[in-house]
């Protein structure tokens, strides 16, 4: 399983390095300083748990960052007990094995954006969505938008390139828990687009068919 995570998380951009016991996670943390660990359990060494605890607890002499971010995988037969001590030894989010590797993906991606330090102003292009006034304007035009039409767009402003798939879009913006078969998104996605277009150039929130939206083309 290690080796197929490795394989698909290089394939999508991260950048992957493994341990096979806890000792050996404990020293790989401390020099190459991970921005996400993902736990699996058992180790040969220890539980997943107990890596969970010593990460956040720290140790004499050891330097690491006690509050990287922490996704355990659990066993198949894991219940809410377990999670439950999970969660009390550090982890940020627990998944059962085997995982559904698009789930992983996106919650590794909710995980590494809640660690992210809040920006006040987000850039994208000549879009300025100013968080703390709720202000936005494209090349200094003030734009007009309804309340989440601004959600929307600040969601796709953190990373202006990357596409977003509908349901994540629908999950963070509107709440939903689940996969869901609305136009409310594409509606939002159409008005914003018209909006951001009149202030001045474009093209803005592009349409990836089949899979969600991004705000800016690449390179753009």
């Amino acid at each position: 399983m290690r080796g197929f995570l490795e394989r698909h998380l290089v394939a999508d951009g991260f950048e992957v390095v493994g341990a096979r016991a806890c000792g050996e996670a404990l020293e790989l943390v401390e020099r190459a300083r991970p921005d996400l660990v993902l736990v699996g359990t058992p180790l040969p060494d220890a539980s997943g748990l107990e890596l969970c605890r010593r990460l956040r607890e720290g140790e004499p002499g050891r330097s690491w960052n006690r509050d990287v971010p922490l996704i355990v995988l659990g066993n198949p037969d894991a219940d809410a007990s377990d999670r439950v001590r999970a969660f009390a030894r550090g982890c940020d989010d627990y998944l059962l094995k085997p995982v559904v590797y698009d789930e992983l993906l996106a919650r590794i991606r909710a995980v590494l954006r809640r660690a992210l330090p809040e920006r006040d102003v987000l850039e994208a292009g000549p879009i300025v969505v100013d968080k703390a006034t709720r202000r936005v304007s494209v090349s200094g035009r003030p734009v007009d938008l309804s309340g989440k039409e601004y959600e929307l767009l600040a969601r796709l402003a953190t990373d202006p390139e990357r596409v977003f798939e509908k349901d994540e879009l629908l999950r963070d913006v509107w709440g939903f828990r689940s996969a869901a078969r609305t136009r409310t998104l594409d509606c939002h996605a159409s008005r914003l687009r018209r909006k951001l277009a009149e202030a001045g150039g474009g093209p803005y929130v592009l349409n990836v068919w089949g899979v969600g939206y991004r705000l800016l083309p690449v390179g753009g």
